[in-house]
């Protein structure tokens, strides 16, 4: 049991830092798309969608790492009484 939780632990912190590299990675393509000195307003929008979309992104992955982190803790620090076992 605590080397498949120690796994999913492993799993979960590499998916939610390469989430969080994503949104690092649109965020500032979207500031430099809405920053770059061109009169394209479609370009302009584009990067404004992007910075929208990112910091949508980072409310989600705050949640759901808060919920990982909150279930990892109960699964590995709550212990439930066991039943006894039946007697003949």
């Amino acid at each position: 049991m605590g080397d498949l939780l120690a796994f999913i632990q492993e799993m979960t912190t590499r998916i939610v830092a390469i989430a969080w590299a994503l949104f690092l990675l649109s965020w500032s393509v979207g500031w430099m798309l809405k920053g770059v000195p061109v009169p394209f307003p479609k370009l302009k929008r584009t990067g404004q969608d992007l910075i929208e979309d990112a910091v949508w992104a980072a409310f989600w992955l705050a949640i759901g790492g808060t919920i990982f982190a909150l279930i990892s803790y109960l699964v590995s620090n709550v212990s439930l009484p066991m039943p006894a076992p039946p007697t003949p």
